[in-house]
């Protein structure tokens, strides 16, 4: 447990539209950046490190989606430097896309079938960043071969077990677990306690490869091309294809067979027979489709199965 005293505080005003609660509350049950973080009154609290310090964050929603100005209070353990507190805003700010201009993609969105009906479901619903890359590669590890009830209980379980507690605030905020934390422990202690099946020799490998060798950070990552960072993820145990489109902060189009019986559907009218054989099939057609925006339009419609369902008269499998 990290009790976080040190606090600092500043008035952030995104690039509108700006959706607070859709940004930070994703309506698929997305968290921000942990399984546990609290959202109550328009405000958020949460967790997430830089540069291997652990931050607690509280966010607070004071203005509209159009007008948007949100209240950013951030807790450590130790007073930050005025550097550091630089440092910490710009990435937070980063990570929650409060800089990003939605107006080109909805520019092409309104003019997609598809699309045009999640961006007016979805609007000022902005892009955010992972916690940290290793947070982002056990999520990632934690969603292959498997269904989404599962893939939670291992995540849940990996970060009440091995994660830490940041204590801000009044509040008490489960975060993921360091690489040094996880590397200590053998793939059969994992696999054991988490049920993690063989994910647990590749967040093993993972873990002992991040505690003991440099990696860029999501900011470094997002400062490099797209290939460039998609090529360094892969690098890494246990993060392929489909894991790096979700790790990567340039985001990607990660079709795996949960995806590709949807977007088969809403491309071709109907669910693959084969799910895992239609993937680069399906991933090919929707980068051709959406280009460069392939990541937005994959992170809009996935958050509106519900009502893409009923206004296309489809059936989208939620789980």
């Amino acid at each position: 447990m990290t009790e976080l005293g040190s606090r600092f505080a500043y008035t952030a005003r995104p690039i509108p539209p700006y959706d607070f609660r859709l940004t930070v509350r994703k309506p698929a049950g997305w968290p921000l950046f942990t399984p546990f973080e609290v959202y109550a009154d328009s405000t958020l609290w949460s967790a997430l490190r830089v540069g291997g310090t652990l931050i607690g964050v509280r966010l607070s929603n004071l203005g509209t989606v159009e007008s948007p100005r949100i209240r950013v209070s951030l807790s450590s353990r130790e007073a930050l430097s005025a550097y550091e507190r630089e440092h910490v805003a710009s990435a937070l700010n980063s990570r929650l896309g409060f800089d990003e201009d939605l107006g080109p993609f909805y520019a092409m969105a309104r003019n997609d079938q598809i699309l045009k009906h999640v961006v007016s479901d979805l609007y000022g619903m902005h892009d955010t960043d992972m916690g940290d890359v290793f947070s982002g590669a056990l999520l990632a590890i934690s969603l292959q071969m498997t269904s989404m009830p599962r893939s939670n209980a291992m995540m849940e379980c990996m970060i009440k077990r091995y994660g830490e507690a940041a204590v801000f605030d009044g509040r008490r905020v489960m975060f993921w677990p360091t690489p040094k934390r996880l590397a200590a422990f053998t793939p059969q202690q994992l696999a054991e306690s988490c049920k993690l099946g063989y994910r647990a020799k590749f967040i093993s490998a993972l873990s002992k490869r991040l505690a003991s060798e440099p990696f860029p950070s999501v900011e470094e990552l997002k400062a490099m091309g797209p290939a460039d960072a998609k090529r360094l993820l892969m690098g890494l145990p246990g993060i392929g294809d489909y894991s790096s489109d979700i790790v990567s902060p340039h985001g990607g189009f990660p079709i795996d067979v949960w995806s590709a019986d949807i977007f088969g559907k809403l491309f071709f009218g109907r669910e693959p027979r084969n799910g895992r054989a239609a993937i680069e099939r399906i991933k090919s057609f929707g980068m051709k489709r959406w280009g460069r925006w392939s990541w937005m339009a994959f992170y809009y419609v996935a958050q509106d199965l519900e009502n893409l369902s009923r206004k296309l008269g489809i059936s989208l499998r939620l789980t």
